[in-house]
């Protein structure tokens, strides 16, 4: 029987087991961006999942949208990713880098001046945070048609610099309500270009950012994350899911790595109506390839979406960040360690490094 111990073989890499450790923003990088000896501790903890996928990497100094996370567009961050999936390699475990342009979710104040870009002039709803506190995000600037080729250049050449650096793959970060879900869905794409207007305009952004990535490596080393059902920043669509059974379906004929699914979460209902509630059967019914699903799991309702069929890989959010040994623990019934909100986000090892192991390791 299929469950989360069982090894899986994600297009010729092996992976041993079906446990990922989800993308978590955790701002140890440097100021500039620069993955950090911290940082390779942290992820080289964690290899008891089977498979890595790491913090929201930013690809240019344009997408820079979080205080002090990592990037991918520099010589000296590249270089500092090699050595965590060296550590990583080193453990037993395969890692894929998660790029990512977080468009208007963003601040003037982090991007030297300059406003942030979206497909429209809509600003994100809720706040972001800086050094000083939390501010109210700002009035995007609308993204020139001439100006978009030059990000899928940059998602491409992000996508060639993860190679460079030892990765096993690239997921594309086209959920949680930025860049490419803003292109995406009509409540933050009001464009009348070739960019906006109808689902297959609205999606052309993503699908030649995929394209590009592919282009940098290939189709087996190339996945995206989606968010069909989530809410973050004031996300929303009049047709949710015309737009993904579209989207999922021209991922579905390119072959890619995998598709990584989020399920609604308690902010989706209480946002209203949930048009796309069984995210993992819906991405399911229109891509036969790899899917990994996340949100809210434990080991029963794991291996429950795994033996039904609807996903292959299981990601693990905070569970994996408090409990380096996740699997291990899972296995023998072992309690989990308890979260410390306080310090997910911030500086140093305190609640990063620290969080003990069942057996020292």
């Amino acid at each position: 029987m299929t469950d989360l111990f069982t090894p899986f073989e994600l297009h010729g890499t092996t992976l041993s087991n079906r446990a990922v450790m989800a993308p978590m923003t955790r701002t140890r990088a440097t100021e500039d961006g620069v993955p950090t000896a911290l940082m390779r501790d942290y992820y080289a903890q964690r290899t008891d999942a089977g498979l890595i996928i790491t913090e929201c990497t930013q690809i240019s100094d344009q997408a820079h949208g979080i205080i002090r996370a990592p990037g991918i567009h520099r010589d000296e961050q590249i270089d500092g990713w090699r050595m965590i999936t060296k550590s990583v390699h080193d453990k037993g475990s395969r890692i894929f880098n998660q790029i990512w342009h977080p468009g208007r979710v963003s601040h003037p104040e982090i991007l030297g001046g300059d406003a942030p870009v979206a497909p429209s002039a809509i600003p994100a709803e809720g706040d972001f945070f800086l050094p000083s506190g939390r501010v109210p995000f700002t009035v995007p600037r609308a993204l020139r048609l001439e100006e978009i080729p030059a990000i899928v250049a940059d998602f491409a050449r992000a996508t060639r610099n993860a190679r460079d650096a030892g990765f096993d793959g690239i997921e594309i970060h086209g959920a949680n309500g930025y860049l490419l879900q803003q292109f995406l869905e009509d409540g933050s794409n009001t464009r009348s270009d070739a960019y906006g207007g109808s689902i297959e305009n609205r999606a052309r952004f993503t699908l030649e950012v995929v394209d590009a990535a592919i282009a940098q490596w290939d189709a087996e080393h190339v996945g995206i994350r989606l968010s069909p059902a989530g809410v973050h920043y004031g996300m929303r669509d009049s047709d949710r899911p015309a737009l993904y059974d579209y989207l999922i379906r021209e991922l579905a004929t390119r072959s890619i790595a995998y598709i990584h699914v989020t399920r609604p979460n308690k902010a989706s209902y209480d946002a209203g109506p949930v048009a796309i509630e069984d995210v993992a059967g819906f991405t399911r019914a229109r891509f036969s390839g790899p899917i990994i699903v996340n949100g809210g799991y434990d080991r029963e309702k794991a291996e429950r979406v795994l033996v039904r069929g609807d996903a292959d890989l299981v990601a693990f959010g905070v569970p994996f960040l408090t409990t380096p040994d996740l699997l291990t623990r899972m296995k023998v019934g072992a309690e989990l360690n308890r979260p410390d909100p306080a310090t997910f986000y911030g500086e140093g090892p305190v609640g990063y490094t620290d969080y003990p192991f069942l057996t020292p390791a």
